[in-house]
């Protein structure tokens, strides 16, 4: 990897800013640098608290009235290496679920909200652009409270909850498994090999019908799509990462290099494993590109209900487990200056999860009854 003019790309000009952002930047790319020659110890600057302005402040509390909801999400604020956090849906009461030695990321939230899947490096430091490998990650689960961490699976990365959570589905580099929780039966369900070319797998996401499985390849193809169980059969949406299914089943979304930072999140309908409208228009893809200078988006995901989308935005770099990326939520639906941002901190935030309280529906209710009545 080489540290190139791409590092200083969006620095402000004028004086102390641009400075202070340049060493930061010169900090970043020293730390991918040791990364990339093989640095077990290499980590992710932690960075210092932001303090927020009055009027996010302000948005976090309003929000706080509409939502009630936990966060989980991977930070490198304590250590340089990442932790999986907690957090309500305004911000507050912040606090790290894991403080282990390792890289912990990708959390996942149960069905109930009870417990948080999440993936752990198997050294003391492991980028993300190695989630592939094999034999480097396990997946554990803790409770939201900070209790009963265990190990659920050895050698695999990328680990979500399926069939309401009586099993859990991950990759190994090539190939997808399932395993059940009630005796750890595993099940190879897709392999590379054949049509996928060998291709590693990442991110596999159960549609909720269990009939289509929507995935991002890397290595010998680079893209996102869709396979089909029955057929068995790959539909090639397009290029990007991240790709994943909104509750209902008859929409994906995905990340996509465009947009105003060089990132955004485009989403299609979906039908029977295939997008609904395969010409459809880029214009008409376009779902999710914030406004402003922090518009460099990654790690979207849908509340299990559909009304709420949880993402991360940086200013500058792209780099997912190193650069300043932010928490982000927004009602879906409404305008994008409406999203809000949930955290301040110089250090790396990224792959956020949102589990939406089952009171939430009534809670947002009584706060959009308040406003109506306050604008009378």
């Amino acid at each position: 990897m080489i540290c190139n003019s791409k590092c200083f790309q969006r620095v402000t000009s004028g004086g102390k800013v641009r400075n202070r952002r340049r060493i930061y930047a010169l900090v970043v790319c020293a730390a991918v640098l040791a990364a990339w020659c093989g640095d077990a110890h290499a980590a992710a600057p932690p960075g210092r608290p932001v303090e927020p302005t009055e009027a996010e402040k302000a948005a976090m509390a309003e929000l706080g009235k509409r939502l009630k909801a936990k966060i989980a999400w991977s930070s490198s604020r304590l250590s340089g290496k990442h932790d999986i956090f907690i957090m309500n849906a305004d911000g507050s009461d912040k606090k790290p679920l894991t403080k282990s030695d390792a890289v912990d990321w990708f959390p996942q939230f149960s069905p109930d909200g009870r417990q948080v899947l999440f993936a752990r490096s198997k050294k003391p430091w492991m980028s993300e652009a190695y989630a592939y490998r094999n034999k480097q990650w396990d997946i554990y689960v803790i409770n939201v409270d900070g209790t009963g961490e265990k190990k659920l699976v050895d050698d695999a990365c990328w680990g979500t909850w399926i069939n309401g959570g009586s099993e859990v589905l991950y990759s190994r580099n090539t190939g997808v498994y399932s395993m059940e929780l009630e005796g750890g039966k595993e099940k190879l369900v897709l392999d590379s090999a054949g049509s996928l070319r060998g291709s590693q797998l990442q991110q596999p996401q159960m549609s909720p019908d269990g009939r289509n499985m929507a995935v991002t390849l890397r290595g010998r193809l680079r893209e996102t799509g869709i396979w089909n169980f029955e057929r068995k059969e790959w539909t090639k949406v397009g290029g990007g990462c991240q790709i994943n299914w909104f509750p209902s089943g008859d929409r994906i979304y995905w990340m996509h290099p465009t947009g105003m930072g060089d990132s955004e999140v485009l989403s299609t309908a979906v039908k029977d494993g295939k997008p609904a409208d395969p010409g459809a228009k880029y214009t008409d893809l376009k779902w999710v590109d914030l406004p402003g200078r922090r518009s460099h988006e990654y790690f979207p995901k849908v509340s299990s209900d559909g009304r709420w989308l949880v993402w991360c935005a940086t200013i500058y770099g792209h780099d997912h487990d190193i650069y300043d990326y932010e928490v982000h939520c927004w009602r879906i639906g409404e305008g994008l200056d409406k999203a809000v941002r949930l955290t301040f901190h110089e250090g790396n935030d990224r792959w956020p999860d949102i589990y939406v309280m089952p009171e939430a529906k009534e809670a947002e209710k009584k706060a959009e009854t308040g406003t109506e009545e306050e604008n009378k």
